[in-house]
């Protein structure tokens, strides 16, 4: 999945003009209010927050490359939510997934109540997944978000009778519909409190000799690496107090980052290996929000 900015300061690709880098920062500024929201909306239709900021990214991604071409700016928020819903759409049918346009159903409908059910608000990621997609975006939209009827239709293109019958039915399951995690695939569990256990103890060269030689680094949403360039990305640690933990986030085994004087992890970073080496690290830093929606366990 593409970032849509490179980083500055020592991080920023060489290959990448400095014009457009920063417009490419002028733009995350215009779009930094609403990008949280963004990801709420994107995780729970997904049941996960990687998988909901991967198509947060990507609608930034085009969100990007269309105000590049466009004559003036639109209004960000309902532009940038009609861009996330197809992409997510999308990724849903990608997975599987099919979108099912919601039909009103005027008995279902004398039954509707502008107000959410505070226990669907409260809901975990998983629990949205028990929905329909029709079903699953209305709610979100509506009753997590606190967006009104009409950008709800807006959003989904269709029509608030349609949304009103998609809110009674969605509210109606999560309400009474248990649900269970599914457990993803787990990286080698040693490799992983080993790796965390030299960053602890701040053995900079343990770490980097873990290190795959063709590792890809993706600082999520500011730049890329591959091979030998991975290894000045630890320099940056190296003058900071963060701590990792080995944690189990929607049933993959990940590693926590806690900041000094945190009590909860920051952030997280995603680690995938081959024969005892890192072949891909996915550091999670610079989209903090992320943390708020995270389920996970400590091991």
């Amino acid at each position: 999945m593409a970032n849509v900015a490179n980083e500055t300061s020592g991080e920023t690709a060489e290959e990448t003009p400095s014009s457009l880098i920063e417009a490419r920062e002028r733009f995350l500024g215009m779009v930094a209010s609403v990008r949280p929201e963004l990801h709420r909306y994107c995780a729970r239709l997904t049941g996960s927050v990687i998988d909901g900021e991967d198509i947060v990214q990507e609608t930034l991604a085009k969100g990007f490359y269309a105000l590049s071409l466009a004559a003036e700016v639109p209004p960000l928020r309902p532009w940038l939510f009609r861009i996330a819903h197809n992409a997510a759409l999308d990724f849903l049918k990608s997975h599987g997934r099919k979108y099912v346009e919601p039909r009103a159903d005027v008995a279902e409908l004398a039954g509707f109540v502008e107000a959410p059910d505070p226990a669907v608000v409260r809901a975990a990621l998983v629990r949205f997944l028990v929905l329909p997609v029709s079903q699953r975006s209305a709610v979100i939209l509506k009753d997590v978000l606190g967006h009104s009827l009409e950008e709800t239709a807006e959003t989904m293109g269709t029509t608030v009778m349609a949304v009103k019958a998609a809110l009674v039915r969605g509210r109606r399951t999560l309400t009474t519909t248990p649900t269970d995690e599914e457990e993803g695939e787990k990286p080698p569990l040693a490799e992983l409190r080993r790796y965390a256990a030299l960053f602890n103890a701040r053995d900079w060269d343990g770490v980097r000799a873990l290190v795959g030689d063709e590792c890809r680094l993706d600082l999520v949403s500011k730049s890329q690496r591959r091979g030998k360039q991975v290894g000045a990305y630890f320099a940056r640690y190296e003058r900071e107090s963060v701590t990792l933990e080995v944690v189990l986030l929607e049933g993959r085994l990940a590693l926590a980052a806690t900041a000094a004087g945190a009590s909860e992890p920051s952030y997280f970073m995603l680690l995938d290996w081959e024969d005892g080496h890192v072949q891909s690290i996915r550091d999670f830093r610079y989209v903090s929000y992320i943390a708020a929606e995270a389920i996970f366990e400590r091991v």
